[in-house]
């Protein structure tokens, strides 16, 4: 990557959805010894989807709420995030992703900047996105919501706060093996 743009300045960054939605989602919880706690449930099938790009060595993260994972939505988050972040063929974004249809799509048009790598087939535990989810589960889980709405407006929130949450995210995301961006020597 470094030989085929020597000038451009490089990141490398991670992307996963994560699925929610009006089924709940149920933890264990603390409760006085000898009482069963409970947690209302009220079974409905509806989704959506976030989106989350992650760069684990400072932590800086990118979300996104999306209502489906298709090229489109894809194609659609890739654009808005190359925006965001001032991605461009001098400012490149190494994308690390799984192998989902969406993502390898002959469909999906992937801005200039942005070059894609994908993660081996059936390994989540290389992902380091994977790890973020049960921070964005926290304000939803053991919880039941009226209509996609009101969890959208929590998880607007939730990202919002994680976003700030540099720390937070790169002590979760930031695998020893991760890639190390190396600043480039001016001679």
């Amino acid at each position: 990557m470094r030989a085929a743009h020597p000038t451009a300045q490089l990141t490398v960054w991670a992307e996963d959805e994560h699925r929610l939605g009006l089924l709940p989602v149920i933890r264990r919880v603390w409760a006085r010894r000898g009482q069963r706690p409970t947690a209302w449930v009220r079974r409905r099938y509806q989704w959506l989807y976030v989106s989350a790009i992650v760069r684990p060595t400072t932590g800086q993260s990118w979300w996104a709420l999306v209502p489906s994972v298709t090229t489109a939505a894809m194609t659609q988050v890739l654009a808005a995030f190359a925006q965001d972040e001032g991605i461009d063929a001098m400012h490149r974004a190494v994308l690390v992703l799984d192998g989902a249809g969406w993502h390898t799509s002959k469909r999906l048009v992937v801005p200039d900047g942005i070059d894609l790598v994908f993660l081996p087939p059936a390994s989540p535990e290389l992902q380091p996105v994977e790890r973020v989810w049960r921070l964005v589960d926290e304000p939803v889980a053991n919880r039941t919501f009226t209509d996609l709405n009101e969890m959208t407006d929590l998880l607007v929130t939730r990202c919002q706060t994680l976003r700030a949450a540099r720390r937070q995210i790169k002590a979760h995301t930031n695998f020893h093996w991760w890639a190390i961006e190396r600043r480039r020597r001016i001679r």
